[in-house]
């Protein structure tokens, strides 16, 4: 689920920061520009591991600050495709089931992937799993907002995203020629919705889904156990009994 990726930066040091040691200074720049935001086909940055090699520090013509040429680790979270995780319900939609993991929320789980058959309720804001019974009915299990779910990752998605000015922001029609402010301000917004990084996963197999369901589930198989241990038990003393 996390991997160390190696990683190379010419890092900048303000000339405030001098009084620091040139590592200490370096690793809080590393981890002030990279936690928390996504590289393109690396993943979502979390925390510096270590520094591998620092290079020669110049100081540019016209700017007081130090550049610093810089090999280090950092610790990234990607899983790998068929990786289980567990992680927590933060919504449902008719797009599927959305997953948490408390520092990750792009975590999206489509119709497709969930068990068969199941089913959307609008009024309940919840998929339904149409649980089949030995009789031949079924047992609604509702995906509830919060409760512990177990999924397998099954794809990625990376996208590039431009950083852009507010989206409320007006631009004359003069300064674009041939598009208006709105035309301009509605791509803006289309831009700026795009997620960097998402995970698509399943549960459609035995073991995923809900912790709860299967916890049921166990409960239930051990008391069968339990009660045919019972019914041997009192078959063997009955029939010690006979003879």
């Amino acid at each position: 689920m996390f991997v160390l990726a190696e990683l190379k930066d010419n890092v900048r040091i303000a000339p405030e920061l001098f009084g620091l040691k040139l590592p200490e200074a370096i690793k809080d720049e590393i981890n002030r520009k990279l936690a928390n935001k996504v590289l393109l086909n690396v993943g979502l940055c979390i925390a510096l591991k270590d520094i591998v090699k620092l290079g020669d520090s110049i100081i540019l013509p016209g700017d007081g600050a130090s550049h610093t040429e810089v090999n280090f680790r950092y610790i990234v979270f990607r899983p790998i495709i068929g990786d289980v995780i567990t992680g927590k319900i933060r919504s449902c939609s008719r797009e599927g089931v959305h997953i948490t993991l408390g520092f990750f929320d792009d975590i999206l789980i489509p119709p497709s992937a969930l068990q068969h058959p199941s089913r959307y309720e609008e009024a309940e804001q919840a998929w339904v799993w149409e649980y089949p019974l030995e009789d031949g009915n079924t047992h609604d299990l509702y995906m509830d907002i919060g409760e512990s779910i177990k999924f397998r990752v099954s794809g990625e998605v990376f996208e590039e995203s431009s950083p852009i000015g507010p989206p409320d922001q007006e631009v004359p029609s003069s300064a674009v020629p041939g598009t208006s402010g709105g035309g301009a301000g509605t791509s803006g917004v289309t831009e700026g919705n795009k997620t960097p990084y998402r995970i698509v996963a399943a549960i459609n197999e035995s073991g995923l889904g809900l912790l709860s369901w299967w916890v049921q589930q166990n409960q239930e198989e051990d008391e069968e156990g339990e009660e045919e241990e019972q019914e041997d038990e009192a078959e063997q003393e009955s029939g010690g009994e006979n003879e």
